[in-house]
């Protein structure tokens, strides 16, 4: 599969308060985004007003209000970029940040378009000067000093921190950032941040997710670390473990210095890449469900203790009460705080949540730093060409490699010798085999019942998910004996089909993930309320599948198709297990019939991937079933199947893989040619193929990527092939 960028770990929403209040209702009202003199234009204007407390409370305003999607072009409109950008250095530190807080907002959940388009406006300008006066400022005060001292240095850790938010979201979108990143030197300010990680992991946490996206291919700044920054990595990777918090810093820290492994000297690459996999290791092996439990339940005792201790307290203020109207008020005031302390409670403010939520993302990323370890660049140009430039004969067509590939527009994988050491003593593939079940019963039921909490669900989703995009990569890439063995490979298989006919509540209802790992709730400024949680984000045998399902909570395999992202990454990882047991004559497990199902349920999905992957799930089925006897009626099932797919999917990605299978399953065997004969597979194709060629022709230029376009132009010729070689076949059968 191709290589997965590292996902960014989304922050909580900036919650302020006081005089604030006023302005943000304005801005949740949605009637008044129509007018001219709505908020965001009331909101810019006081960033220009002489005192600095209606320019803080201008800043907090707009970044609550940047989470609305519908004011995102009024507020370009505007300029509100430009507008912002020189408070990043206003004489008032709390202007600062609750700016950076802002803008911070805006590259969160603008997407893509809105950070270029920072960038475009000059963002960068202020904002390199900046995190060097913070960092600077962190220099000054590293003797320890007088409290007021104190305060100012953990006022300009806040604003390093907003700020390398700002940076990092901007760096993650633009390559033009990067660029600017490397040419003005950021690196020397976002390593003395990851310095800070003894005393302020909150910090260090922004400061090595940063690291990790500027440092993924970008060869130009590997020449700037030097020996005292990869001494702070280093210490970073060491450093103790006192919180959740500390594991998902390791785990960035990991990913960071894995992008960095082309400047690490040969002879150190083994241990390097040993502390890497020891560190992904140690956070797969946690179970995040009993953390999730542990952590709510500590909550539920804190909130009832101090429950408690503000009962008894205002119990004892209210006893010398003696007028009526002092005496009837106490009631109702006591109900409202209760209330406001249990179920009203902010996630930022909430330990035991933000604990829950750093391990699920430490593991989420430990995944996603495993995919991009077994993943390589994709073929060259040249081996494109020299795939084209095969013979155009139906002899060709036999000894062609249809049969071993399947057609697949797949990455190459490999691995050096020191990470497939690292990745077996490990025991890697068995912990992220167990990741793949579907995450505890218990804590979904927990998470469900708590409105801070429900969206550790999808948290919990997300990392079964990648588990499952990890599992392809490693079947894909190591050796049967490495994954335990045949038998590890059936149960697997078993596994992968209890998940498929089995889906937990949790599942249904879901559209898909966003283009991050969480939600926009969970990445925006937070105006210094949750320190951790705005922070982004061995062979041995495989468990059983019976060990590994969640069986309470199902869900009819006709619904697989509306939740296309589990149903993409489980029929990728099943895809790439059913290839490797078919290359390895290991007896499948899943029956015709149930992959009839499947396929037919997955058709109807409106993600292309999954439907090319289901196209190929039967393509690899029915070669090996071409091979043995009494296989007749199951060929031409799926031999209808496939050609319905080739005819009309509207997809010319899906309709080439429907091609290609075909070729797989009616290349050779008796059986298949009995049952290519019979479903008329040859006048069926002769039709098509003037069709698909106007197709490649009128669409392909517009719709498809140049990689596409080279694959369907195979498929076009393989298509030519194929249908000589039936004409054979049918003369033979026939004569």
């Amino acid at each position: 599969m191709g290589k997965s960028r590292t996902k960014r770990f989304k922050r909580p929403q900036f919650s302020p308060t006081g005089d604030c209040q006023a302005e943000l209702a304005a801005a949740a009202n949605g009637t008044e985004l129509e007018e001219d003199d709505g908020p965001a234009a009331e909101l810019l204007e006081k960033l220009q007003h002489p005192s600095a407390e209606v320019r803080e409370c201008a800043c907090a305003g707009l970044a609550r209000l940047v989470q609305q999607r519908p004011v995102l072009p009024d507020l370009a409109r505007r300029d509100a970029v430009r507008r912002l950008g020189p408070l990043l250095l206003d004489p008032s530190l709390a202007v600062r940040e609750t700016a950076a807080g802002a803008l911070r907002n805006l590259s969160a959940c603008g997407g893509f378009e809105v950070c270029d388009d920072m960038v475009t406006k000059d963002i960068m300008t202020p904002l390199v000067p900046l995190l060097r006066e913070c960092s600077a400022g962190l220099d000054s005060n590293e003797v320890p000093p007088r409290e007021e001292k104190e305060q100012d240095r953990s006022s300009v850790e806040n604003i390093a921190n907003e700020a390398v938010n700002v940076l990092w979201n901007i760096c993650e979108c633009s390559d033009r950032a990067v660029s600017v990143f490397n040419k003005e030197g950021c690196l020397e300010s976002v390593v003395k941040y990851l310095s800070r990680f003894p005393t302020n992991v909150d910090l260090a946490i922004s400061a090595a997710y940063c690291l990790q996206t500027v440092t993924e291919d970008n060869p130009e700044l590997l020449k700037s670390f030097g020996a005292s920054a990869l001494h702070v990595l280093e210490s970073a990777m060491r450093a103790p473990v006192s919180s959740m918090a500390y594991i998902l810093l390791k785990t960035l820290v990991a990913g960071t210095v894995w992008n960095l492994k082309d400047i690490i000297p040969s002879k150190s690459q083994a241990e390097i890449i040993s502390a890497i996999l020891k560190i992904l290791s140690e956070v797969l092996e946690m179970d995040a469900g009993a953390v999730v439990i542990q952590m709510k339940e500590a909550e539920t005792q804190r909130l009832r203790t101090a429950a408690e201790t503000e009962e008894r307290l205002e119990n004892a203020n209210g006893v010398g009460l003696t007028e009526d109207d002092e005496m009837e008020e106490t009631p109702p005031k006591r109900r409202v705080r209760r209330k406001t302390l249990i179920s009203d409670l902010l996630p930022p403010t909430n330990e035991e949540l933000r604990e829950a939520t750093a391990l699920l993302t430490a593991q989420q990323t430990a995944l996603e730093i495993i995919v991009n370890m077994c993943c390589s660049e994709d073929p060259s140009d040249d081996e494109w060409e020299e795939e084209l430039s095969s013979s155009d004969e139906s002899e060709a067509f036999m000894e062609s490699s249809l049969g071993e590939g399947g057609g697949q527009l797949l990455s190459p994988l490999c691995l050096s010798h020191e990470t497939h050491a690292a990745l077996t003593n490990f025991h890697i593939p068995r912990k992220v085999f167990e990741k793949t079940a579907f995450p505890s019963s218990a804590a979904v039921d927990v998470c469900s019942r708590s409105p801070t909490w429900k969206p550790l669900v999808r948290k919990m989703n997300t990392v079964q998910w990648r588990a499952l995009v990890c599992l392809q990569s490693l079947v894909s890439l190591l050796e049967v004996e490495h994954l335990g063995g045949a038998p590890a490979l059936q149960a697997l298989a078993q596994h992968l089909s209890t998940l498929l006919f089995s889906q937990p509540e949790s599942v249904c209802g879901r559209t898909g993930l966003p283009r991050s790992s969480a939600s926009i709730s969970q990445r925006v400024y937070d105006d210094g309320l949750c320190p951790t949680s705005r922070a982004r984000s061995g062979s041995s045998p495989l468990p059983r599948a019976a060990g590994l399902g969640e069986g309470p909570h199902t869900s009819s395999v006709s619904d697989l198709a509306k939740h296309a992202d589990f149903l993409e990454a489980i029929s990728s990882a099943l895809r790439a297990l059913l290839q490797t047991m078919a290359a390895k004559n290991i007896a499948q497990c899943m029956t015709p019939d149930q992959l009839m199902t499947l396929c037919r349920a997955g058709i109807q999905s409106g993600s292309v991937g999954v439907r090319v992957n289901m196209v190929s799930i039967l393509g690899i089925t029915g070669s090996v079933l071409a091979k043995e006897d009494g296989a007749l009626e199951t060929l031409k099932t799926i031999g209808c199947f496939l050609l319905e797919v080739a005819t009309k999917d509207p997809s010319l990605v899906v309709v080439g893989e429907a091609l290609d299978a075909l070729f797989d399953v009616f290349a050779d065997g008796s059986e298949a040619e009995r049952a290519s004969v019979q479903i008329r597979l040859l006048s069926a194709l002769k039709e098509f193929q003037p069709v698909f060629k106007m197709k490649i022709r009128k669409e392909g230029k517009g719709k498809y990527s140049p990689d596409q376009l080279c694959v369907l132009d195979n498929v076009k010729m393989n298509l030519r092939r194929f249908v000589a070689y039936q004409e054979t076949v049918e003369k033979r059968l026939t004569a």
